[in-house]
C-alpha cells in the first residue's frame, strides 16, 4: 500500500496567495503532490503574506524576489522540474513580472499553468477587485440564500473562494494532467470563482425549468421555507437541522416528535399553504428538549434530523470520530484529507516547513545544487 497519496511524483510550484489557490494546493499536497510554495521576497512592506495554518500544510517554501532578474531566473529554473504552476494574480501581472504562461511553457512545454482569479482572464470585470460575496452575487448564487422578506445572507466565503474557486481549479489541474498523458503537452487553466459559482447553480436552474423553484427568496423547498427542510431551536438555545424531503422520512419525523397529523389538522407535506402551521407545530415540539436529546432520539431514524454543530465541536461527533475526519497538526485541529483511496491513501499532512524553512534543502529535492542556488544572490532565501 502506497501511503503517500495518488499524486505521488507530481510537482507543484505555488505562488503564495490568499484562500482559493492555497486551498486548491492544500488538496494537491494532501493527495501526495510535492508542493513548493514561493513566498514574496524583497522589502515590499505591502505584500500580503498569509499566516501559516491548515491551508498551508504539506508544503516546503522558499522566498523569491521576482523584482530582481536573478529571482525570475531562479523561478524559471525551478519550473523546469515542475508539473504544475499556480498563480493568483490579476490578469497581466504575471506577464509583467516575466513569468506569464508563454514564458513558462516555452521553458517547460509539459507544464500545467493554473491561473486562479475571481473574474477570470477576460471580460469587463477582469481587472476589478472583488471577493467571494461579489462573485456569488453575479452568479446568482447569493440571491436565493436567506429568509423571505429579508436581505440575501452571505454564506461565509465557502461558495466562491473554496467550492467555486480552489476546488474547481484543482479539478482543472487534474484534468490537464490527465490530458497530458495523451498529448505530452501542458496548457493554461483559466479558473474563475464567478465561473465556478455559476457551475454550482446548475441544479437550481434545472429546478426552475421544471417549475420546482419560485422566484421569491425563502419560499421554496430548499431555502428554508418548507418546515421539513430547515433548522429549529431547541430548549437549550441550540439547533437541529431537519431535511426530510421524502414523504416516508417526513412521516418518521412526525412520529419521532409524537405529532398526530390528523389531530393537529396538518395539510399534506408538499402543500405550501399548510407550511406555516406545520412549522409552528414542529417548532413547538423541538423547544421541549435540548439539541443533544433530540440528536440521540433520532440517531437511529431516517427522519434526517441532525444536531447543528459548531466548527469547533464537529470533531466530537461519533460519526466524524469513527471516520477520523479530523486530525491535529502541531496542536491545531483541522479537517483530514479527503476523499479516501483504497490503494494509495494520503499520508498524515505535515505543517508548512515543519522542520524550519531551509530553501537549499527544499531545492535540492528539485535537482538544484547549492552552487546554482548561490548564483542567484539574495534573490532567493
Amino acid at each position: 500500500m502506497n501511503n503517500v497519496g495518488p499524486l505521488d511524483g507530481v510537482r507543484v510550484v505555488e505562488l503564495a496567495g490568499l484562500a482559493p489557490a492555497p486551498f486548491g494546493c492544500m488538496i494537491l499536497a494532501d493527495l501526495g503532490a510535492d508542493v513548493l510554495r514561493v513566498d514574496r521576497g524583497g522589502d515590499n512592506q505591502f505584500a500580503i503574506v498569509p499566516p501559516a495554518g491548515p491551508l498551508d500544510r504539506g508544503r516546503r517554501s522558499v522566498a523569491i524576489d521576482l523584482k530582481q532578474a536573478s529571482g525570475v531566473q531562479a523561478l524559471l529554473r525551478i519550473i523546469e522540474a515542475a508539473d504544475v504552476f499556480v498563480e493568483g494574480f490579476r490578469p497581466g501581472v504575471a506577464e509583467r513580472l516575466g513569468i506569464g504562461p508563454e514564458v513558462l511553457l516555452e521553458r517547460n512545454p509539459r507544464l500545467v499553468y493554473a491561473r486562479m482569479t475571481g473574474w477570470g482572464q477576460g471580460g469587463p470585470l477582469a481587472q476589478r477587485a472583488g471577493h467571494d460575496i461579489n462573485y456569488i452575487a453575479l452568479s446568482g448564487a447569493l440571491e436565493p440564500i436567506g429568509r423571505a422578506g429579508e436581505a440575501p445572507h452571505a454564506p461565509l466565503n465557502i461558495l466562491g473562494d473554496f467550492a467555486g474557486g480552489g476546488m474547481l481549479m484543482t479539478l482543472g489541474i487534474l484534468a490537464a494532467l490527465h490530458e497530458r498523458h495523451t498529448s505530452g503537452q501542458g496548457q493554461v487553466i483559466d479558473a474563475a470563482m464567478v465561473d465556478g459559482s455559476n457551475l454550482l447553480m446548475t441544479f437550481l436552474h434545472g429546478m426552475k425549468a421544471n417549475g420546482l423553484w419560485e422566484g421569491d427568496r425563502g419560499t421554496n423547498i430548499l431555502d428554508g421555507a418548507a418546515p421539513f427542510y430547515d433548522t429549529y431551536e431547541c430548549a437549550d438555545g441550540r439547533y437541529v437541522a431537519v431535511g426530510c424531503v421524502e414523504f416516508q422520512f417526513y412521516q418518521q419525523l412526525l412520529a419521532g416528535l409524537d405529532i398526530d397529523e390528523e389531530a393537529e389538522g396538518l395539510a399534506f407535506q408538499l402543500d405550501s399553504g399548510g407550511w406555516p402551521q406545520a412549522r409552528a407545530v414542529i417548532a413547538a415540539r423541538f423547544k421541549q428538549r435540548s439539541r443533544d436529546e433530540w440528536a440521540d432520539l433520532f440517531v437511529e431514524s431516517d427522519a434526517c434530523v441532525t444536531p447543528v454543530l459548531t466548527p469547533w465541536e464537529a470533531h466530537e461527533h461519533a460519526h466524524n470520530q469513527a471516520r477520523t475526519a479530523y486530525i491535529e497538526i502541531e496542536g491545531v485541529r483541522q479537517p483530514a484529507p479527503a476523499p479516501r483511496f483504497s490503494r494509495t491513501p494520503a499520508a498524515h499532512p505535515r505543517a508548512l516547513d515543519q522542520e524550519g524553512r531551509d530553501p537549499r534543502a527544499a531545492l535540492r529535492e528539485w535537482g538544484i545544487a547549492d552552487g546554482e542556488f548561490d548564483s542567484w544572490g539574495g534573490a532567493i532565501h
